[in-house]
């Protein structure tokens, strides 16, 4: 990598009080690179930024116009709405605060001459997928509100980046896990499995439920793909160095494998100590047997290579910061 590539960056990171922008955030402090996080705290924590950032609380898109005009080099925009079941009750919600939001952070970057993006997306964008691991050829064809705004705004950074010579990269990815030391997963409304299961034994919750034990799996639950949130935070510091003016680039992230639900179960049961009593439930619709994601052209391109591909690490990293957040709120 030549001096230039590795100079400090000047960058925003919107979104920088939540899950994975925090982690993102604090990464690209320690490189040395000097960040401004923007975070409404809608759902953001602001004890999630980094000292060492600047924090800025505001709307992402009002934010970036505001603070661009100081001259920066990039842009990591992980601030979105996340909820499926929601996207679908209230759509509204989802395409003003994600697609229109984001038009607008696009049209900030052009008028201030900012020239590199990098787009936190998803593997919803694909749907219910015909083959797995889902390369990033896959059809695109979303089955829920939140992963059509995502893919509507994958097509306008496209758009924006042929026309006016965007630097710009997406990376699309399923299931986030595992924490970074004081920085993790802590949602006022939490569908993700890891942190459910967890929750168990916090008693949070009795038991965890198992929507489906059917599927055509081993051992006939679903598999998803968990990706540790220091390693999606590696992709995009990666993502910054290899971004090329005039094009839109977008990379899959997966860890190599699936997990079944049974075993994550199992690994929290290994990981605690605790039983953690588990339910059958009836399968959810819409719910693929395997969601996995590949990530062949990640490795090849940019150099990417999950280090935290391990189960029962990515759980333990958890379980550090569900204590550790217990502990802090006495």
């Amino acid at each position: 990598m030549t001096d230039e590539q590795n100079k400090p960056l000047k960058l925003i990171v919107t979104g920088g009080a939540g899950y994975v922008g925090s982690v993102c955030a604090a990464r690209l402090v320690e490189a040395g690179h000097e960040v401004t996080v923007i975070d409404d705290l809608s759902t953001g924590h602001a004890d999630a930024v980094h000292p060492g950032a600047r924090f800025i609380q505001e709307d992402a898109a009002e934010g970036a116009e505001a603070l661009l005009g100081e001259g920066f080099d990039g842009v990591l925009h992980f601030a979105a709405k996340s909820l499926v079941g929601e996207s679908m009750q209230d759509p509204a919600k989802y395409w003003h605060g994600n697609v229109v939001t984001s038009l607008k952070l696009l049209d900030a970057m052009r008028s201030h001459g900012t020239p590199r993006l990098v787009f936190s997306s998803t593997a919803a964008t694909y749907g219910e997928p015909e083959v797995s691991p889902i390369p990033e050829s896959a059809p695109t064809s979303p089955t829920n509100t939140y992963g059509a705004t995502k893919l509507a705004i994958d097509h306008a950074i496209t758009s924006y980046a042929r026309a006016h010579g965007l630097a710009a990269v997406s990376l699309r990815y399923f299931n986030v896990a595992g924490a970074y030391g004081t920085y993790g997963e802590r949602h006022a409304t939490e569908t993700h499995l890891i942190p459910l299961v967890l929750g168990v034994v916090t008693g949070a919750r009795e038991q965890i439920n198992i929507y489906g034990e059917d599927y055509p799996t081993e051992d006939g639950t679903a598999i998803r793909d968990y990706v540790h949130v220091s390693d999606l935070s590696d992709a995009h510091l990666l993502a910054l160095r290899h971004a090329k003016a005039g094009e839109h680039q977008i990379f899959n992230l997966g860890n190599g494998t699936g997990f079944s639900v049974r075993q994550v179960i199992d690994a929290c049961r290994a990981v605690t100590g605790h039983p953690i009593p588990a339910a059958a439930a009836p399968r959810r619709a819409g719910d693929p047997a395997v969601l996995v994601a590949a990530s062949d052209r990640a490795r090849e391109v940019l150099g990417w290579k999950p280090e935290h591909a391990e189960l029962t690490g990515i759980v333990s990293d958890a379980w550090e910061f569900t204590q550790h957040r217990l502990t802090a709120q006495g």
